[in-house]
């Protein structure tokens, strides 16, 4: 696939550049504004920042609010007061997503001009027997790859992704192989609805701000061989990744607002770090009580090859 993204048309940010001589461990940490923070936001945000912090990096907040139909309300403005409560302190401006469409239409005018997407026509209830993907979505038969079937108009935007296997290694699940071809299918760019699609908004962000390290949970892993196929149509550099383990509850779900996981209680910071930290295998010496104590010991200590090598782990109340 040809590199067809041009880096001149970034953001202010400096310029993303092989890793090898990018002057700044740059990492981030984005929520999607559907709800409050809990205990498995809290995960993601300890491990993200102190990767980046830990080798003197920035850390950078973005608000995924990109499906704006998902993200009414205040919740932006609640969650950046939550990571205040809890210490956290990031890098220049925080990225928003839905003020940022004009950059993501940049993007797939260039993916199309290159033939890397084409037009759908095909109804979510057309695609209903359909294989399951690995991400549970219904995985597309290629039905309009070629053409639309006459007289149908357009609705969505996929890529075209090759039929081979892609591997990389993960920092902390180890190396992961996929074909995109059979298991995820051409995956969608636009929606029908006009809003634009994850996979692409999350290209886009991590290259225009320059991020060289992403950290998240591992709910994630299976969109990372979309994101660096994507990648390598726009010609930007993949980051590194490291995906940690979530959160579930006592049925095996992810900890998340539609699961009804609890909101973190910013009366219990120190209690709930703590917690967040021992989850990800760094045992917190009991005697260091206060947020300021625990931060200061966690980013001396930090060290991501403790992190348990699982996709998911029980979460027990820390409030006890």
């Amino acid at each position: 696939m040809l590199p067809i993204y041009s880096k001149s048309r970034q953001s202010s940010l400096p310029v993303q550049t092989p890793r090898s001589i990018h002057p700044v461990v740059r990492g981030r940490y984005a929520p999607s504004p559907t709800g409050p923070l809990h205990f498995g936001s809290l995960v993601a945000a300890v491990g993200s920042f102190l990767e980046a912090r830990c080798q003197g990096g920035e850390w950078l907040l973005r608000m995924e609010d990109v499906d704006e139909p998902r993200c009414r309300g205040p919740w932006a403005d609640d969650i950046l007061r939550t990571l205040e409560a809890f210490g956290f302190e990031w890098d220049g401006e925080v990225m928003v997503q839905s003020r940022r469409k004009a950059r993501y239409q940049e993007a797939l005018d260039a993916l199309r001009r290159a033939n890397h997407a084409y037009p759908c026509a095909c109804t979510r209830k057309e695609l209903e027997s359909a294989p399951l993907a690995v991400d549970g979505a219904h995985l597309y038969p290629g039905t309009c790859r070629t053409g639309l079937p006459a007289g149908k108009p357009p609705r969505a935007w996929r890529l075209r992704v090759p039929d081979e296997a892609l591997e990389f290694n993960d920092a902390v699940q180890g190396p992961i192989l996929q074909n995109l071809a059979t298991e995820a299918g051409d995956f969608v760019l636009m929606r029908a609805d006009g809003y634009f699609a994850y996979q692409l908004a999350v290209v886009v962000d991590d290259a225009d701000q320059g991020i060289t390290h992403v950290v998240r949970g591992a709910d994630l892993l299976d969109s990372t061989p979309r994101q660096i196929v994507l990648q390598r149509c726009l010609g930007v550099v993949t980051p590194s990744y490291a995906h940690l383990p979530v959160a579930v509850n006592e049925q095996g779900e992810k900890l998340s607002k539609q699961t009804l996981a609890a909101p973190l209680d910013v009366s219990l910071a120190p209690v709930a770090l703590r917690a967040a930290l021992c989850f990800l295998g760094q045992e917190v010496p009991e005697e260091l009580n206060a947020t300021s104590e625990i931060w200061a010991w966690a980013r001396e200590h930090w060290q991501l090859e403790r992190v348990p090598r699982l996709r998911g782990i029980p979460c027990l109340p820390y409030s006890r």
